[in-house]
């Protein structure tokens, strides 16, 4: 798509991750971003309001910024409304640029108002920078520094559940019941401590963690599977890491363990068949395979769904999804992709189990970015 003059996105860049891979500037409130040429005979500029104009300067990685109001004052010289359509019109005409590739959250407010001044748009879905789904070196370090925090607040939660008593079936910590809240908290705390945030942290047990986007909520009792899934974002770099493991406090069921060692052995093929070029597709039906063949079914079941019903993986970056995905209508791999893989399988009054790790895609295969051990009776 190479017949456009340049690339034009307006949001806020704390919202909006393309934003922030093209400028590396964090604001809180929309400012304009246009990209003139293309690769490797480009100019980044970004029109900043004079709040954040002199830190734009220092700190966004661009070629050139320039001042809103003075754009506004322009306009209104020529006896034009102060808008932003209006100061981009005089932006795109220095630049002689008139045919724009926007992504598709590009608001409907300006591609209205520029097409209305004879601007030719497109839009491109995502991945809008398609080099944003091949992490440098750099950008793997930083989700490894994030799943290491990952990793040592899972331990602090594991340690809680492992230290508590069991009384009339319930999991008591420091003489409390213990709940999903709680070991939420732990999680969160430590997470904040490692300069990470965590939201909408999965501790979900029992009949609970049978719904994959349950975050769980009240006491922990001794037999159930608690399943923790965990992503959060490094507040510095911007960067997510995601990981899940489920656990059990004292002796898990037959019928749980052998859940478990399924979806272990899953999860063990789909990570051996991870290479540049691996078709995503296939990757996903050799995990239905895997729990195919051991006898676990998919389906309504009284009204609920059971078994496995969702993808296997997807990838991992300044967004917690993002392409590719390895799953029914999965991706090809690629040298440089970070991908999940969490197969999970669930079973009202049985119980659930998910395991996810996180791959790096290499020349070689897959590098495991998750250290964490695998172990379901804690």
């Amino acid at each position: 798509m190479q017949h456009y003059d340049a690339i034009l996105m307006i949001a806020s860049s704390e919202v909006d991750s393309n934003l922030y891979y093209a400028t590396r500037f964090l604001a809180p409130d929309p400012f304009i971003f246009l990209q003139v040429g293309h690769p490797p005979q480009t100019e980044k500029i970004l029109v900043m309001s004079d709040l954040e104009l002199d830190r734009a300067k220092a700190q966004a990685k661009v070629n050139t910024v320039l001042s809103l109001s003075q754009y506004e004052g322009i306009a209104k010289q020529k006896g034009r409304e102060p808008n932003w359509v209006n100061v981009l019109d005089l932006l795109l005409q220095e630049r002689k640029v008139k045919w724009i590739l926007v992504p598709s959250n590009f608001p409907i407010e300006y591609a209205d108002g520029l097409r209305g001044k004879g601007y030719l748009l497109e839009f491109s879905r995502e991945p809008f920078f398609e080099e944003r789904t091949l992490k440098s070196g750099e950008e793997v370090e930083f989700i490894r520094q994030v799943q290491q925090a990952t990793e040592e607040a899972t331990d602090m939660a594991i340690q809680a559940i492992r230290e508590s008593d069991v009384r009339n079936g319930l999991l008591y910590c420091n003489g409390e019941v213990l709940t999903s809240e709680e070991l939420k908290q732990i999680i969160n705390v430590k997470l904040m401590e490692k300069g990470c945030v965590a939201q909408h942290t999965i501790v979900a047990s029992g009949d609970q963690a049978c719904d994959p986007h349950n975050e769980g909520s009240g006491p922990i009792r001794a037999g159930d599977s608690i399943i923790m899934d965990i992503f959060p974002r490094s507040s510095t770099t911007r960067y997510f890491a995601d990981m899940t493991r489920t656990v059990v406090k004292g002796k898990a069921s037959d019928k749980l363990k052998r859940i478990y060692e399924t979806v272990h052995k899953a999860q063990a093929a789909a990570i051996q068949m991870i290479h540049d070029g691996a078709p995503g597709r296939e990757i996903h039906e050799r995990v239905c395979q895997v729990f195919k063949q051991a006898g676990y079914e998919t389906g309504m079941v009284g009204g609920r769904m059971q078994g496995f019903f969702h993808g296997t993986g997807h990838g991992v970056g300044l967004d917690i999804h993002e392409p590719p995905r390895i799953s029914r209508s999965g991706d090809v791999l690629k040298r440089g992709h970070v991908v999940t893989v969490e197969p999970g399988l669930y079973y009202p009054g049985v119980g659930a189990v998910r395991i996810e790790d996180m791959v790096w895609v290499t020349d070689r295969g897959g590098t495991n970015l998750t250290k964490y051990p695998k172990q379901l009776e804690v």
